[in-house]
């Protein structure tokens, strides 16, 4: 069961979904809290289901965090306002993935959005000194500018949000990308998401300021109690 309740209705211009959800490295999460705080996003929809993980996060002080989905909006200076999923946890099994997924594609169609982005890590063996980005798209014309703007094809499997949210994006007729970098993969990696951040940028129009970055990690560090390798499954390709 998925269920979802709304603060606002916002008016948005042919958003870009950008996935933000916990994986390896903790890449997306960190890029999507940054993105929330540099644009102002604002949170207009929450998602709760029996598909999180049983469990409640705690914070710092004691205080507790169910696990939650959440959908921010942001307007920009680009041609499309943005759209974020930002969460501590993903749904688990197969059902409950599927289910979420198109729940989410659900709602952010229901706003004219037609583009979806995610993001994630690419577990490495050893830590990259520099990060390559790695991608893979709906469609030629979009993987050819994603690769014009930098980044390699990736060869393999993409599992989880990560994966299934652009596959499923790709049958409802929705074009779209995924961002892969490279990291360890064993803590919440700040440069692989600078590489990211910075990349996700120069393909958005987006200007972001990165002097911020650390709080961002910080911030992740403390919502995200459990070590991120017990958490995920350490296979090169997965987000």
């Amino acid at each position: 069961m998925i269920t979802e309740s709304f603060s606002e209705i916002p008016s948005l211009r042919e958003p870009i979904l950008i996935e933000a959800l916990p994986g390896i490295g903790f890449v997306a999460n960190i890029v999507g809290l940054h993105l929330i705080k540099e644009s102002k996003a604002k949170r207009f929809c929450t998602i709760h289901s029996n598909y999180f993980q049983a469990l409640a996060l705690t914070t710092e002080k004691g205080a507790i965090r169910a696990p939650t989905n959440e959908l921010y909006y942001a307007k920009t200076q680009a041609k499309n306002d943005i759209i974020l999923l930002y969460g501590n946890t993903q749904a688990l099994g197969v059902e409950g993935q599927y289910e979420l997924s198109s729940r989410i594609l659900d709602i952010v169609q229901s706003y004219n959005c037609q583009s979806v982005v995610t993001v994630g890590g690419l577990k490495k063996e050893s830590a990259p000194e520099s990060p390559s980005v790695f991608c893979t798209a709906t469609d030629k014309d979009t993987l050819d500018a994603i690769v014009n703007a930098g980044a390699s094809t990736l060869v393999g499997r993409v599992y989880g949000a990560a994966g299934l949210l652009l596959g499923l994006a790709r049958l409802r007729g929705m074009r779209g990308y995924c961002v892969l970098v490279e990291t360890l993969g064993l803590y919440p990696d700040a440069l692989a998401a600078r590489v990211a951040l910075e990349f996700l940028s120069k393909c958005l129009g987006l200007t972001v300021d990165l002097s911020g970055l650390e709080s961002a990690v910080e911030a992740t560090q403390n919502l995200l109690v459990r070590k991120p390798h017990e958490d995920t499954k350490e296979k090169k390709d997965e987000v």
